[in-house]
């Protein structure tokens, strides 16, 4: 595995779905924020950039070089997203974001590292429905709704997602000790929920 490309295309996976998230925080109206929070995957999968959240599912269908590879993914996305974050930072539209990220990360922040573990793990159950549909299902229409149902749905259930909250904290500019660890334990409920749908469909 090239780990250079991985990296290069993790960032572009980071930058993807901190765009979906600068329209989730520009948008009022929560249903329309989650309908075009789904370009950031859609963009993902389109054009194959590298995403945490979605490599993840597929860790134990591959061998060690593509796991450690998922590590090196995530340290793009975290990349990626505080890029974005920082670009925006020094826009007019700054300002309003980081307003409205702060109010969300002091909710994230404030919660309990069990909480923040479950709903890491059905935010990437709905990722892997997501992408595996878009991935396996024969029918154009399905793959995007595919995209469509799984992002939108994890969005209005307040589930965590660990790289859209890796641009939301770095807008917010809340990062300290505390947000890192939050990070980290959404990130593996993220994984652990990824994987558990493929691991129980191979008792089938």
């Amino acid at each position: 595995m090239n780990y250079l490309k991985t990296f290069l295309f993790g960032i572009l996976a980071g930058i993807s779905i901190s765009i979906g998230g600068t329209v989730f925080l520009s948008l009022d109206n929560k249903v329309l924020g989650a309908v075009f929070f789904t370009v950031g995957l859609f963009t993902v999968c389109t054009f194959g950039f590298d995403l945490f959240t979605g490599k993840v599912c597929y860790v134990f269908d591959r061998d060690l070089p593509y796991a450690l590879g998922v590590v090196v993914m995530w340290l793009g996305n975290f990349a990626g997203a505080w890029l974005t974050a920082f670009a925006e930072s020094l826009t007019r539209i700054g300002p309003a974001l980081q307003e409205k990220a702060a109010a969300m990360c002091a909710v994230k922040s404030g919660d309990t590292f069990l909480s923040l573990f479950i709903l890491g793990i059905f935010c990437d159950i709905l990722i892997y429905i997501g992408v595996d549909g878009y991935n396996k299902n024969p029918h154009e229409v399905g793959k995007y709704l595919s995209l469509l149902f799984g992002v939108t749905v994890f969005i209005l259930c307040g589930t965590e997602h660990c790289v859209a909250d890796m641009y939301y904290f770095s807008i917010a500019g809340m990062w300290n000790p505390h947000t890192l660890l939050c990070l980290l334990v959404i990130s593996l409920g993220n994984a652990f929920g990824g994987v558990l749908l493929p691991l129980v469909r191979r008792l089938r």
